[in-house]
């Protein structure tokens, strides 16, 4: 091939990779907030979508919420020649010393079980495994991967949109720490609900202040008693 015909083949290429590479990295999404309801009002937030959850992605964590958990594991039958170890000690045998050692060497017991999965640990599972679709940025050094983003659209024209992120909103920040109301559960992840009208203007609420269940109708995770909670980001 000359050099002229490697110049064309290079032009062609660039023409080609360069829109794949700009439809890669635009953003799908953008929203600017603030912090309300919180120790430090007004702190900026900046939320970033490079995509939103294919149907795959936002089915595996709405199933690993939906799960009921695992019953726990009926304790083993102890073995015969358990049982005869046990009537040799009770006639004062020397049998009962090695039985003893024996069963103590692993740990936990024959007949013990690892306690199962709940729901909630499983769901923190998944988003530690789903991969990364954008970024929320606040007032702190580092930001938070976005692992969950669906969106739907609501009766007044708006947006209701779910994100969910696999780190506690604020957990190194005393300024996140909400006010009036004490978080209803433990979370190791924040789920964050925000409701938009046709302008992209609204509301937004977290885990921090409310639990996190599934929502059958919209087929996603989301908050439970959404009405309830407090705001938590006025979105402008």
């Amino acid at each position: 091939m000359d050099q002229w015909h490697r110049a064309a083949t290079l032009m062609v290429f660039v023409a080609i990779a360069t829109p794949l590479a700009i439809a890669q990295t635009t953003p799908q999404a953008s929203f600017s907030a603030t912090s309300a309801h919180v120790a430090q009002p007004g702190k900026p937030v900046s939320i970033t979508l490079l995509r939103w959850s294919t149907d795959e992605e936002r089915a595996a964590v709405v199933a690993a919420l939906n799960a009921p958990p695992a019953p726990p594991a009926a304790a083993a039958p102890a073995p015969a020649e358990d049982a005869a170890g046990a009537g040799t000690a009770e006639r004062g045998g020397t049998a009962a010393g090695g039985r003893a050692g024996r069963g103590g060497r692993g740990g936990r017991g024959r007949g013990e079980a690892a306690a199962p999965a709940t729901p909630i640990a499983a769901l923190t599972a998944a988003l530690g495994k789903a991969p990364t679709l954008g970024y929320i940025w606040t007032d702190e050094v580092t930001g938070y991967s976005i692992k969950y983003a669906h969106r739907a659209p609501s009766a007044d024209g708006g947006q209701r949109i779910i994100l969910a992120t696999n780190r506690v909103l604020g957990a190194q920040s005393p300024g996140w720490k909400p006010i009036g109301t004490e978080s209803p559960a433990d979370y190791e992840f924040t789920v964050i609900e925000l409701r938009l009208n046709a302008k992209g203007r609204g509301e937004g609420k977290t885990s921090l202040t409310a639990k996190v269940a599934v929502d059958e109708q919209a087929r996603s995770i989301a908050l439970e008693n959404y009405a309830a909670a407090p705001v938590m980001l006025e979105v402008k």
